[in-house]
């Protein structure tokens, strides 16, 4: 276990960044293994930019998807799928609409954060070009997955601090495995102004780790100074893709998209406001099951071979709201500090230490 979302057997992540002067932007792609993954998504954002999430409403067509993009770029940044599909459509993989093994047409989600002209450049944003390079990237990875300002976290923002790119997962007492990728960008806050402890750390293992009251007043002072000066407005987004080795229905997916979002309500305040598109997915590949384990008294197991039972579908959802507020965290802590012409975004630890 490497509490990163490719614990999940199967899963890869590549990240791409937009070039040149003044960008600060990219995208993220989450590859499902060969045969794909079943899938939901909830939106509960104001805001939300997407593509294709109403082709993984349970009562339409595509039983299965091969990947996952989240991009920056606002809306113009959805262009970045285009270049996924290219990419699966070379290695055959998408819904079979013909005779032949390459009459595919690859079904890619996508979901974006707004980024726009954080770099300096308000056109420097992803495009399929992009969305192809980090495609490739997931190809080629190995298990590690890059957090921080990686992907479409480059120029991801959480009230004024900068944000990015965290992962995090958990092995439950049934063996299954829950995980979770968010790309932090919201309009509220991660942190609690009072002491400057990161909202999603509350409840977690170990004692709290609280910063000197000397160092919270300082950062306090900071963010202001810097938030004064940006000119920008706080037209943000938070992402996220939950991903397990359990079985699970189409139903029960879109489930588990939706419960997962407790994890940013958990890591993020306010969240799901007008000017955040908050979107998480969730993808099942079923390679693990329960498909040994009797059903408790009273309750009745699915007739699908390795269906999981209630109760343990109970904790996969449980498992999917804390990932995604670790994963945030994690995205907090790994992301760096930003000084350019399109604004000034110091990170967590630069404020806070580690």
């Amino acid at each position: 276990m490497n509490d990163s979302l490719t614990d999940v057997p199967g899963f890869r992540v590549g990240h791409a960044a937009v070039t040149g002067p003044g960008a600060l932007s990219g995208t993220t792609v989450v590859l499902a293994p060969p045969g794909g993954a079943v899938a939901g998504v909830a939106v509960r954002g104001g805001g939300p930019g997407t593509r294709e999430t109403d082709a993984l409403d349970p009562k339409n067509v595509v039983e299965r998807i091969d990947a996952v993009v989240l991009t920056g770029g606002s809306a113009y940044g959805l262009d970045a799928a285009s270049g996924v599909m290219a990419w699966l459509e070379e290695q055959r993989r998408g819904v079979r609409v013909g005779p032949e093994p390459h009459h595919v047409v690859p079904v890619v989600p996508a979901a974006c954060v707004f980024d726009l002209g954080r770099g300096g450049d308000w056109r420097a944003r992803p495009d399929a070009e992009v969305g192809r390079a980090a495609a490739e990237a997931a190809g080629a990875a190995r298990v590690e997955v890059a957090e921080g300002n990686v992907g479409a976290g480059t120029g991801a923002v959480v009230g004024g601090v900068k944000g990015g790119v965290g992962t995090a997962s958990v092995r439950l007492a049934s063996g299954v495995t829950v995980a979770a990728l968010a790309v932090v960008n919201a309009a509220g806050s991660a942190i609690d102004p009072h002491n400057g402890v990161l909202y999603g750390e509350y409840g977690s293992a170990g004692p709290l780790q609280v910063p000197s009251r000397a160092r919270h007043l300082a950062a306090a002072a900071r963010l202001a100074e810097a938030g004064a000066g940006s000119g920008l407005p706080p037209l943000n987004t938070t992402l996220a893709v939950v991903a397990t080795d359990a079985r699970l229905t189409r139903p029960q997916a879109q489930k588990l998209a939706g419960t997962s979002h407790d994890g940013l309500a958990r890591a993020i305040r306010p969240v799901h406001l007008m000017h955040d598109g908050d979107t998480v997915f969730a993808l099942a590949t079923g390679t693990h099951g329960a498909a040994n384990s009797p059903a408790p008294a009273g309750t009745h197991s699915s007739d699908t071979p390795g269906a999981l039972t209630p109760e343990e579908f109970n904790f996969v959802l449980a498992a999917g709201a804390d990932v995604v507020a670790r994963a945030i965290v994690r995205g907090m802590r790994a992301a760096a500090s930003v000084d350019g012409p399109g604004g000034s975004f110091p990170a967590y630890g630069d404020l806070y230490g580690s």
